[in-house]
């Protein structure tokens, strides 16, 4: 069975047991907290523990954002569980596992996938390096911190603090949020007609490369001078040569039409690269 139908179960496996294996150590951290606390505490974490679950056993790339957005939270709340109580090295590792399968190349490829057309295969990208150096780790604190920190402020009666992370919180939470989500929706597309690059980081609208003008979809070679529409992001880049000039409209900040070029070779960095690869060949594009 093909990695990508497999992993899946196993990440709602794991987190259909989260309650059992580090429920547990949430509840011996909240043990010492008042009664309102507690209960803002547990409601939320079933909450979150339900909404999860399900998006595990709905394919889609909403449902990859609230899962990678949501297990990275569960190892934060098992390590304070940690901290804050008897150590539980169940809890850690469970939520760890988790969070590890909710980024694995595979899992975001089956979620993607899941409202692709017929004859429709997508594959994600990957981030850009500035994102992945820090950035990404400070917007998803941001987003998710006043969501938790104001419930629990305002069942400690605090009252003005509790509101006022809300009040501010909560709409900045939903911009971070939809920001995170782009990147699930970053894809290499093969269809009937060819390759669709869909990537709003680099274009200002999605190019289809025609399979009648590709020449040749493989590694790039080392100081090639292809466009570069990687967003400066590592791992194996792919280079797809052309037999024509296709014209492309790059993203530019600031700039609301973007900027026209034209190319014959262009370079991509989806995350499963050799996937990508075996997809063309299937599909009888050339490879090499």
């Amino acid at each position: 069975m093909a990695p990508q139908r497999v992993i899946p179960w196993v990440l709602r496996a794991v987190w259909a047991v989260l309650p059992f294996t580090a429920g547990p150590a949430f509840a011996d951290a909240l043990a010492e907290r008042s009664g309102p606390v507690q209960d803002v505490a547990s409601i939320g974490l079933w909450a979150a523990w339900a909404v999860v679950l399900v998006a595990t056993l709905v394919p889609h790339p909403v449902s990859l954002t609230v899962v990678r957005c949501a297990a990275p939270g569960a190892v934060a709340a098992a390590l304070f569980a940690a901290l804050d109580a008897s150590g539980s090295p169940l809890a850690v590792s469970t939520t760890a596992l988790a969070l590890a399968v909710a980024l694995l190349p595979e899992t975001g490829t089956a979620f993607v996938n899941g409202p692709a057309y017929p004859g429709e295969r997508r594959f994600l990208l990957r981030a850009p390096t500035p994102l992945l150096v820090g950035v990404l780790g400070v917007v998803w604190a941001l987003a998710t911190a006043p969501l938790a920190a104001g419930p629990l402020l305002l069942a400690a009666r605090q009252w003005l603090p509790g509101a006022l992370v809300l009040a501010v919180g909560v709409p900045l939470s939903v911009v971070l949020f939809r920001a995170m989500h782009g990147l699930s929706r970053r894809w290499l597309v093969f269809v009937p007609a060819g390759l669709v690059l869909h990537d709003h980081m680099a274009l200002a609208d999605p190019v289809l490369f025609r399979r009648q003008v590709i020449a040749r979809l493989g590694p790039a070679p080392a100081g090639t001078d292809a466009l570069d529409l990687t967003q400066t992001a590592p791992g194996l880049g792919l280079e797809l040569t052309l037999t024509e000039e296709v014209s492309v409209v790059r993203s530019k900040p600031g700039q609301r039409l973007g900027e026209p070029a034209t190319a014959t070779r262009v370079l991509v960095t989806p995350t499963r690269p050799g996937a990508v690869l075996r997809e063309a060949a299937e599909r009888g594009l050339p490879v090499g």
